[in-house]
Formats: structure tokens, C-alpha cells, sequence
């Protein structure tokens, strides 16, 4: 067990090529020009408090145009069975859509990599679906090569990896350490966040409950090595988006700056994570939240001792 709390932070950035599969986009410009705005208040607020954070970013994010992103598709395209969640056929349908800015974030990522504190890492190149039928192993690897090539532009090494829609693939781990990752973050073990079993309405129910109510300490003593020199770094918890109910976004509210308080004391790791665009609907009410949240942090640091870490300094603590 580490000595000290650790509070350790990603985000899903994302954008479009996230949702694409739920979301109607002209439909959506307010809220991804919401999250383009916050993003740099985000950052902000990271480097005013000294709070590190993990980006995990989308590959395709880091392409500057459309010409660029036709020149950078990797070798082997996945083969998905939904062809709905294929990001290349959206890509081709939505070239002249005129919401360009909503697909490519280069000057972004560019803010984030000059933030100190922030870490640059990997949402795979194409928000790939590590569990989704039809597609392959020799796939998933030609994307993972394609997401470091896209990373050393910006003079990085991607050495952490979240999987996008947290389907999270222990027989891909392998493949992410033979493409220089050297840790991921998986699931929570609860049963209702369980992505390999079906999706059903008791584990909705749950994870809905879960964001409210006490249902179980959520942070952890550091983990190690899972297998393939790739460490696993349980989430502890998502940051649900402000709702309409100000009793139960303090809920939510309290219940997470509670267990960053616990985490703190007993020297435990507390990982949170969220998307940006979780803040598109309320910017203003999200960026108060987050406030909050890091203002424990720094109470706990003050009184405990406890630190602010991303994944990939936690995992150099093994």
C-alpha cells in the first residue's frame, strides 16, 4: 500500500468520434462548442490547484484536416459487424458537414501537452471497440501503431491507454505493451459495471444508484502488474454530468469529494475520470463541481499528505 492517498484523474477526450453512433450532430453544436470553450478552463483550474490529469485522447483528434486524416488511416481498418460504429464511414459521410471543428482539436491537444501536469495518452486511434464483434486482434494492433505515430508529432510517447466504451480486453494487453503501453485503466469490480456480460436493467439501475448512494469503498491500495508488463488501474469512479436537480447533483457532489476524503486517509489510490463533453450541457455548473472536487483535493493534501498523480506516474511507482 502506498503511503500516501493518491488522486489520479483521465479524461475520454473524444469529441464527435465518441458518440457518433448516438447523437445527431447538427443537432449537438451548441454542446461540442461548450466543450471546445471549457476545455481550456479545465486546464486552468488543473494548473492553478497543481492537479495532474491523464488525456486520453482519440488518435484522429490530432489530425489538423480531413486530407491529413484520409492520409493517416491505418493499414487495416476494424471490420465491426454494427457497421453504425465504424468512425471511417461516418468520417467519409460527414466531410462536408462544416462542423470540422467537432472531428479535428490539434491546437487543443497541443494546450494540453503544454499544461504542466497533464499527460497525454491513448483513447485509441479510431475510438476502436475492443469487444465488439467482427473485428480483430491484427486490427486493434494497426490502430495502436497509428495512435503513437499521431502521439510523436506532438513529441509524446503514449505510455497510457483507456478503452473506449471501458471495453476493456485482457487479451489485448499484449498487443498495447508491443506498442509501448505500459498501463490501462479498467473497470470497477462491482457486477454492474461488468461490459463483457449483456447490458441489463438491474446493472443500469445500479450504476445509477451507485453514483448517489454509499454502495462500497471505491478506492483501492496501488494495484500491480496484471499481466504483459501492462498495469491495471481500477476506476473508481465517473464523474456523471450536472442534471436538472440541484438536490442530487450535491448528492453526486458529496459523495465523491467523501471518498477522495477516505481515499486520503487510509492511503488509497481514487481514480475519476469523465469525458469533456460531460461538460457541454451545464459549463458553468460542471467547471463549479469540478472546483469542488479539486478544492477537497487540496484539503486532503494539506491535512493527509495525499497526492495528485497521472496513470502514467502511478504506474512508475511499481
Amino acid at each position: 500500500m502506498s503511503t500516501r492517498g493518491t488522486l489520479v484523474i483521465s479524461l475520454d477526450f473524444e469529441l464527435i468520434w465518441g458518440i457518433f453512433d448516438h447523437v445527431s450532430l447538427d443537432q449537438k453544436q451548441h454542446y461540442f462548442d461548450n466543450t471546445l470553450a471549457v476545455i481550456p478552463e479545465i486546464l486552468e483550474q488543473f494548473s492553478l490547484r497543481n492537479v495532474a490529469a491523464t488525456w486520453a485522447t482519440v488518435g484522429m483528434l490530432l489530425n489538423e484536416n480531413w486530407e491529413e486524416w484520409e492520409h493517416n488511416k491505418p493499414e487495416i481498418l476494424p471490420t465491426y459487424s454494427n457497421t453504425k460504429l465504424n468512425p471511417y464511414l461516418y468520417g467519409e459521410t460527414h466531410r462536408k458537414s462544416g462542423f470540422d471543428r467537432f472531428f479535428f482539436a490539434p491546437q487543443l491537444v497541443k494546450l494540453i501537452t503544454q499544461t504542466k501536469g497533464q499527460e497525454l495518452a491513448s483513447h485509441t486511434y479510431s475510438h476502436y471497440y475492443c469487444l465488439e464483434s467482427g473485428q480483430t486482434l491484427q486490427q486493434f494492433e494497426a490502430d495502436c501503431k497509428k495512435a503513437q505515430e499521431m502521439g510523436q508529432k506532438f513529441d509524446c510517447k503514449l505510455t497510457s491507454l483507456v478503452f473506449p466504451r471501458n471495453q476493456y480486453n485482457t487479451a489485448y494487453l499484449e498487443t498495447c505493451s508491443n506498442n509501448g503501453i505500459t498501463t490501462v485503466r479498467s473497470n470497477p469490480s462491482s457486477w454492474y459495471w461488468n461490459v463483457d456480460g449483456k447490458e441489463t436493467l438491474p446493472k443500469k439501475i445500479f450504476r445509477t444508484l451507485d453514483a448517489y448512494l454509499p454502495l462500497g469503498d471505491k478506492s483501492y491500495a496501488i494495484p500491480s502488474v496484471s499481466g504483459h508488463d501492462v498495469l491495471a488501474q481500477p476506476a473508481s469512479r465517473f464523474l456523471r454530468p450536472q442534471g436538472g436537480n440541484d438536490f442530487l447533483n450535491n448528492l453526486r457532489l458529496k459523495r465523491i469529494t467523501d471518498e477522495i476524503i477516505a481515499a486520503a486517509k487510509s492511503c488509497q489510490v481514487y481514480h475519476l475520470w469523465w469525458h469533456p463533453h460531460n461538460f457541454g450541457n451545464d459549463p458553468k455548473g460542471s467547471l463549479q463541481a469540478l472546483k469542488t472536487i479539486l478544492d477537497t483535493f487540496i484539503h486532503c493534501k494539506e491535512s493527509y499528505g495525499m497526492e495528485s498523480k497521472t496513470m502514467q506516474q502511478l504506474s512508475q511507482k511499481q
